[in-house]
């Protein structure tokens, strides 16, 4: 897990972050307070955020689906990005973590737009193929345990329309994917699902380098 993009030092990275699209002050005071928690390394770096809202706004995405909200970034990130009819429907499983987010989702003045299920992802995405939403989702993150990825992607594939795109993070693992002494769960999880998913004809895919390394799946 990573809060900046693997391989860019520092000075690289302020530059990077200077030339960008800027933070909401919302995000960076989020991402200011995350940064404290002891869980704080699970928070995507800003230019990641900055990436995915350019995709919802590219996309015309109405529409979203995460799965692992933590303290709320990417979700903000995403609501912020979408018109002021669009949805996200946000998935997990921790009343503590998710506090935070509920705070700064009504301070920026998109709490209307999210939709929270505190449960296991896979039961909340299980019911929302149960009550007929199969294909009507534009745009789904996936950032949660990584053990549970293949069960996430397979539903939240169903729920995308033709077209729609699930990003998935982590997908680099701090380079730990191409580490051969690094067997630990989490690490073969990865790597299985990065290959199953390369090799999938449901969809087109591109990993890139950002933040922890995100894969992009574009349902065919």
């Amino acid at each position: 897990m990573s809060t900046r993009s693997m391989g860019l030092g520092e000075e690289l990275r302020q530059y990077l972050l200077s030339v960008t699209a800027p933070e909401p002050e919302l995000l960076t005071q989020l991402r200011e307070e995350t940064a404290q928690h002891p869980q704080g390394r699970m928070q995507i770096c800003p230019e990641q955020g900055r990436f995915m809202a350019l995709l919802i706004q590219l996309m015309g995405a109405k529409k979203t689906l995460e799965v692992g909200v933590f303290t709320g970034y990417s979700s903000l990130s995403v609501a912020l990005a979408l018109p002021a009819d669009g949805k996200v429907v946000a998935c997990d499983i921790s009343e503590d973590y998710t506090q935070v987010a509920r705070r700064y989702w009504h301070a920026a003045g998109v709490a209307d737009k999210i939709q929270l299920h505190i449960a296991p992802a896979l039961e909340t995405l299980d019911r929302l193929l149960e009550t007929d939403q199969a294909g009507t989702f534009d745009f789904a993150f996936i950032d949660a345990d990584k053990g549970n990825y293949w069960g996430y992607f397979e539903r939240t594939l169903q729920l995308l329309r033709p077209g729609g795109l699930v990003a998935i993070d982590n997908v680099l693992w701090s380079g730990r994917v191409i580490d051969p002494e690094d067997t630990s769960p989490d690490t073969e999880a990865l790597r299985l699902f990065n290959q199953k998913v390369q090799q999938d004809p449901r969809v087109t895919v591109a990993m890139l380098p950002i933040g922890d390394g995100l894969t992009l799946a574009l349902k065919r």
